[in-house]
C-alpha cells in the first residue's frame, strides 16, 4: 500500500518538469503536507488487517445495544466479526456497515437441519432475508461437535451442513457463504511434533466425512486453539514467553528440524497434518477462536492482563504481517479473537467471564491501540440464550500433550515469528521510505 501511494506522488513530482520553478515549489508544498498527513496516520493506525476477526458473544446482561457495537468495531477498523447465533437485532445493525460476518448456530439447532425442508426454512429465514446489506460470510454449524458426549449430535452434524449448503445452494448464495464447524484442540490424537500432528483415533470415521465435504465446497477447518490452555495446564514446564509470542528460544519439530517460536503456529500446523494425514492437503486451516483472560481464580496461571495484553496485542502484530506458519508459509493465517466483551453471565471460572478485548461500556480492558467508548446508558441486548458457548476449553479430558518438548538444538532450522521484532523492521523501513522522499522534495525545493 505505501508503495503505491510513493509511486503515485512521485509520479505527481515528476510529472512538474514541464512547469515553472514557482509551479514545481508548490507542488512539492503541497506533497509535503500529504507526507505529513500520511506519517501521522500510520502512527495512529488501529491494530487490525484483513486477516484478523473477532468474536462477538453476547452471555452477558450489561452489553450495549448493537448499534453502538457497530459503531466501535468501525471505529478499530475491525471489519470480520463471528457470531454465535442468529439474532435479528444483531444482524440489522450490521447492515450496509461492510463487516463481515460469520454466523453461529447453536449445537440445540443441529438436529432440526437433518430435515432438508428445515434447513431451507433456517436459510430462507435468517440468512436470505439479510442478504445483500448484511454482509453474511459463513455459517458455523455447532461448535466444538466432536469433542462433546452428544453421539447423535456428532451423527447429525454432517447430513446438517449438507441441507444447508444445499439451502444455500438454492438461493445462489453458497459462492459468497461458506459453511464449516469450529472444533476444540482437543480433536487431535497426537500434537507433537507439529509434523506428526494427527485425529484422536476415535473420531476419524466421524471426520472422514466431513473433510470430504469441507473439500469439496471449498470450506475452511475451523479451530479453537488457545495456547493459554496448555499454559495453564502445565506453567512450570511450558515456556510464558513461547505461548505469548515473545522472544524465545524456540521448540524444533524433529522430523523437519523446524524452529517454533510461538506455540500457536505449533498447534495450527498441527491440525495441517492431521488433515494431510488423511489426505486433505487442500483444505485451509482458520483459528474460529483464541485469546487470553485478563482475569482468573487464584488457581488460574498466567490468567493476568498484562498477559492478555501481550498475547493478543503481539498476535495482532503478528497476523497484520500477512504471513502463514511454517507448513503452510504462503498460506495466510485468518484467525478471529476471543472475544470483544467481557461477558459477566458465562459459567465456569473467573477466566470465562474475563477473555473481553473491551468491558461491556466499551471502554478498553488494556491497551492494544484501541479507542472507542460506548455510553453507559446504551440500552441492553443482554440475553444468554443468543451468546456463545464455549472458549474452547477442552470438553473431555485433558488438552493434548502441550507442543513443549525439550530444549532445541542449534543446528535446526530457525522460523522466526517475533511479533515485536519483526514489526519493528516494518516500521523502520516505512520510515526511511517516508524520510527519503521527503529529503528528495525538500531539495528540489531549495533548488536555485
Amino acid at each position: 500500500m505505501h508503495a503505491r501511494r510513493f509511486g503515485c506522488v512521485a509520479a505527481a513530482v515528476m510529472g512538474t518538469s514541464v512547469m515553472g520553478r514557482g509551479g514545481l515549489k508548490m507542488r512539492c508544498l503541497w506533497v509535503l503536507v500529504l507526507l505529513s498527513g500520511l506519517a501521522l496516520s500510520n502512527a495512529q493506525s488501529k491494530i487490525s488487517s484483513s486477516t484478523t476477526g473477532i468474536n462477538y458473544g453476547q452471555v452477558a446482561d450489561n452489553l450495549a445495544s448493537p448499534e453502538l457495537v457497530v459503531g466501535l468495531l468501525q471505529t478499530n477498523s475491525i471489519n470480520k466479526v463471528k457470531l454465535y447465533s442468529v439474532n435479528e437485532t444483531v444482524l440489522k445493525a450490521f447492515a450496509n456497515t461492510g463487516i463481515e460476518l460469520i454466523v453461529g448456530m447453536g449445537n440445540e439447532d443441529v438436529g432440526n437441519m437433518t430435515d432438508p425442508t428445515k434447513a431451507t426454512e433456517w436459510v430462507n429465514e435468517n440468512i436470505k432475508a439479510y442478504l445483500p446489506a448484511t454482509k453474511i460470510r459463513g455459517i458455523a454449524v455447532g461448535n466444538e461437535v466432536y469433542t462433546g458426549t452428544d453421539t447423535q449430535l456428532m451423527a447429525n452434524l454432517v447430513p446438517a451442513m449438507k441441507n444447508i449448503h444445499s439451502a444455500l445452494v438454492s438461493i445462489g448464495a453458497d459462492t459468497n457463504i461458506k459453511i464449516t464447524t469450529p472444533h476444540s484442540l482437543a480433536v487431535l490424537g497426537n500434537s507433537f511434533p507439529p509434523s506428526a500432528g494427527s485425529f484422536a483415533s476415535d473420531l476419524k470415521s466421524l471426520m472422514k466425512p466431513l473433510l470430504d465435504l469441507l473439500s469439496q465446497i471449498g470450506s475452511p477447518f475451523f479451530i479453537n486453539a488457545y495456547p493459554y490452555f496448555a499454559y495453564k495446564g502445565d506453567p512450570s514446564q511450558i515456556s510464558l514467553n513461547y505461548v505469548l509470542f515473545e522472544p524465545n528460544s524456540g521448540v524444533v519439530d524433529p522430523n523437519n528440524n523446524i524452529r517454533y517460536n510461538n506455540m500457536l503456529y505449533a498447534q495450527v500446523d498441527a491440525v495441517y497434518s492431521a488433515l494431510s494425514a488423511l489426505g486433505y492437503t487442500n483444505i485451509e486451516v482458520t483459528v474460529s477462536e483464541t485469546g487470553w483472560p485478563s482475569k482468573g481464580d487464584a488457581n488460574e496461571a498466567g490468567a493476568t492482563l498484562q498477559n492478555a495484553q501481550s498475547y493478543n496485542g503481539n498476535l495482532l502484530q503478528l497476523l497484520a504481517q500477512n504471513q502463514g506458519t511454517p507448513l503452510r508459509p504462503k498460506l495466510v493465517l485468518q484467525a478471529y479473537l476471543f472475544a470483544l466483551f467481557n461477558e459477566d453471565m458465562k459459567p465456569g471460572p473467573a477466566s470465562e467471564r474475563n477473555y473481553g478485548l473491551f468491558k461491556p461500556d466499551g471502554t478498553a480492558v488494556y491497551n492494544l491501540g484501541l479507542t472507542g467508548t460506548l455510553s453507559t446508558g446504551s440500552s441492553s441486548t443482554g440475553s444468554s440464550s443468543t451468546g456463545s458457548t464455549s472458549t474452547g476449553s477442552f470438553s473431555t479430558g485433558s488438552p493434548p500433550p502441550a507442543f513443549y518438548p525439550n530444549s532445541p538444538t542449534d543446528s535446526s532450522y530457525s522460523y522466526y515469528s517475533s511479533a515485536k521484532e519483526t514489526c519493528s523492521v516494518i516500521s523502520f523501513y516505512n520510515h526511511l521510505q517516508l524520510l527519503c522522499l521527503s529529503t528528495f522534495l525538500v531539495v528540489l525545493l531549495f533548488l536555485p
